[in-house]
Formats: C-alpha cells, structure tokens, sequence
C-alpha cells in the first residue's frame, strides 16, 4: 500500500485538524475518494447499502432526520457495521442556528454529538456556530470535524463571493474546521475555491455523477475526474451509487476514477 503522505503530498504536510489524516489515510486504504451520501429512509436500506458498499467507499454521508423508523439502539447497529468496514459517518446536518442552540442540536433525539464524526454547517448565523458543534462533541468527550458550506452546486443558491471569503476566515480560524464544501458541478467554482482555502483544509464536493448534466429539483452534476483534478479532496456521490442496478459495481467504478484523479494530480 501507498504511503498516505507520498499520495496527498502538501494536504497530508499542512492539514492540521485530526480526522484529516484519519481520512486520508482510508481513501488510500480503499483507494477512493467516495462519499456515499445515502439519503435513505431506514436504518435497514442503510445497513444493506453499507454491506454492498463498504470496500469501496470512504465516508457514509447521511440523513438522519429522514430515517422514519429512527431509534438510538438500532442506529447502533449501523454505527458498528460502518466502524467493521473502516467507514467514517458523516451527518450532513447542515447547521445554521447560533452557537447554544447548535450546540443542543447535537444532542437532541438524535444524539448526533455521539456518532457523527463530520457534520456540515452554514456560517451565516456568525462564528460561534462552529464552537457550539465543537462544543456539542465536547460533551461527550469526542473530536468531530466541521464542513463549512462555501459553495453550492443547486440552481439558485445565494452563497456568493462575498459570503464565501467570510466562511473561509472563519474556517481557517478554528481548529474544529476541517474543510468546506464546494459547488462539485463546476470545476472552475473547485479551482477557485482551492486557491482561497489553500492546501492547509480539505474540499469535499457534492453534485458529483459519471452522467454531467442536470439532476432533480435544481440540481446539477460534475465529473468525479474533473473535481478532483481542481482541488476537491472527496467527491459526494448520491444516486449515481444507490440509485445504480449495482451498486457495487458503481461505487467501484466512482471509487477508481476518483483514485486514478488524485494519483494524475500528483505527478
């Protein structure tokens, strides 16, 4: 297996939040750069998705508010079966309250301070929204790490430049930022984002599909090849993995193109 620091050159060297190395050192594991996000509506279609999925997948991107038969006991289950296939749960909670209340959230009936290992947050109710979730992890005597929304890759969205710059000050402010999200339907919004963020904080980008075009309701989509090649770090891939016939076989072939993509960006 490849060393982790000869794969990811500078972003081993300079990220310094804790799960980053933890991260990079799965993807090189696996080889893959596959987020799953798993926007199912029980634990059962979660746990079977993960048995199908798991060597080829890094990071299980959830939900956990649209799991209509949710309960902390068998949500366990799922937790240990994603620890057996060395994958990293990542609750895409997208927070945006003030600092107290997000800090509450993480509790909550979903206990998401207990399990989660990333969560996702917008930066528009200020700073402090970041130590409240740092905070909510604190509680139980855990470290997660924090995706702050600086791009977008739905139609319409109102994260402009403006909005971007502020996210990344307040991300390279805070230890418990672990990177942001990118708009991963435009390798051009990647490449730009990436020399704002410079290679100290990883980029994960959504809207990602082997089939470029448009998707549902506003959204858009990216070549997994593309995105890694301007600067994202983990490609977020939906539909184009569960929705497939195999979905086995279509999270290795994300799971290959997103490798082949990092080894080209560095040579």
């Amino acid at each position: 297996m490849m060393e982790p620091e000869a794969v990811w050159g500078m972003r081993w060297k300079n990220c310094a939040n804790p799960l980053s190395h933890r991260i990079m050192e799965i993807a090189v594991k696996k080889k893959s750069l596959v987020c799953l996000a798993a926007d199912m509506t029980s634990i059962s279609e979660l746990i079977n998705l993960i048995k199908e999925v798991g060597p080829y997948v890094a990071v299980l991107k959830t939900h956990v508010d649209l799991i209509q038969d949710f309960n902390l006991e068998e949500w366990s289950v799922l937790t240990n079966l994603a620890a057996e296939h060395d994958l990293l749960l990542f609750e895409d909670r997208k927070f945006a309250d003030i600092g107290n209340i997000s800090q509450q959230q993480m509790a909550g009936i979903h206990d998401i301070r207990s399990w989660a290992h990333i969560v996702t947050a917008h930066r528009i109710s200020g700073p402090d929204i970041v130590d409240g979730i740092a905070a909510g992890w604190a509680d139980v005597e855990r470290i997660g790490g924090i995706l702050l929304l600086a791009q977008m890759s739905s139609r319409g969205n109102l994260l402009n430049n403006e909005y971007t710059l502020e996210t990344i000050s307040t991300g390279k402010a805070s230890p418990h930022v672990l990177g942001y999200i990118g708009n991963g339907s435009s390798a051009d919004d990647v490449a730009e984002l990436r020399s704002l963020v410079g290679d100290a904080q990883m980029i994960w980008t959504p809207g990602i599909n082997l089939d470029n075009g448009a998707g549902k309701m506003g959204q858009r989509y990216g070549n997994p090849h593309d995105s890694i090649m301007s600067g994202s770090d983990i490609i977020i891939v939906g539909s184009g993995i569960h929705g497939a016939e195999n979905r086995s076989v279509a999270a290795k072939l994300y799971a290959e193109a997103s490798w082949d993509a990092l080894i080209q960006r560095g040579q």
